[in-house]
């Protein structure tokens, strides 16, 4: 049965998921300001930072202000990638070379048995959060839609201020998606669509591709929206 105005295929199911979790988005994000922007809930909290006052060793961005980023690994919900890697026939070496960590983490891994122990991931703030899926979907734009030549590391001039972040970040999400909106079947269907370089989206279809953009879209927004609860928890606790 057909419903007027609802659409069942890929795309359009790809779409209509993703808008309306941008609309959620924005309504959360509305009246974000740079204190609560900032705000570290935990100590070694990773966030946006000037330069010469990041604490960890891997810190990007291509002008004054840095996004926090520390030592590679593989997360333990990763570990059975890593066996289907290996499964699939890739060596050590190129699975060490695809995760950016040593040979010797990846034999760890594959050797590992059990349950693994739980990632111990720093909390990060809502700066940190929101410049994340502005670097993540910067560069998912210019490896699939744009030159596919500039450095993924080099597109988003990081800022203290949030409404400064969230100007630039609109235009480039609302982009991102009417590219997406624009795609055909086939498109939909070809491996190697995207070429981003963080990532192996280089081996997927581009639904699949899609799929997990939304994904990270999601899981990212609802972790921003819930630290403004926290936030605003912390000060009515306070008296404030």
């Amino acid at each position: 049965m057909e419903i007027e105005g609802v659409r069942t295929d890929r795309l359009g199911l790809l779409i209509d998921q993703f808008d309306r979790a941008r609309e959620m988005a924005q309504v959360r994000l509305t009246g974000l300001g740079d204190e609560e922007y900032l705000w570290e809930p935990a100590p070694g909290s990773w966030s946006v930072r000037r330069r010469e006052d990041a604490v960890t060793p891997r810190a990007f961005g291509p002008g004054e202000w840095v996004l926090d980023l520390g030592a590679p690994d593989i997360p333990a919900n990763e570990y059975a990638e890593v066996a289907r890697q290996a499964a699939a026939g890739m060596t050590v070496a190129k699975i060490a070379d695809d995760w950016s960590v040593s040979v010797e983490r990846v034999e760890q891994i594959l050797a590992h048995t059990g349950e693994p122990e739980p990632d111990q991931t720093p909390v990060t703030t809502i700066a940190w959060r929101l410049a994340h899926l502005h670097f993540h979907f910067a560069g998912a734009y210019e490896w699939t839609f744009g030159e596919r030549r500039q450095e993924p590391k080099l597109l988003v001039d990081f800022t203290p201020s949030a409404s400064v972040a969230l100007e630039r970040f609109w235009p480039l999400i609302d982009r991102w998606r009417d590219s997406v909106a624009a795609l055909t079947e086939e498109q939909l269907d070809t491996v190697g669509l995207s070429q981003y370089p963080y990532s192996n989206d280089s081996e997927y279809p581009y639904a699949n591709v899609l799929a997990s953009a939304n994904i990270e879209f999601i899981h990212h927004m609802a972790e921003i929206a819930l630290l403004r609860d926290l936030w605003q928890a912390r000060f009515t606790a306070d008296g404030k």
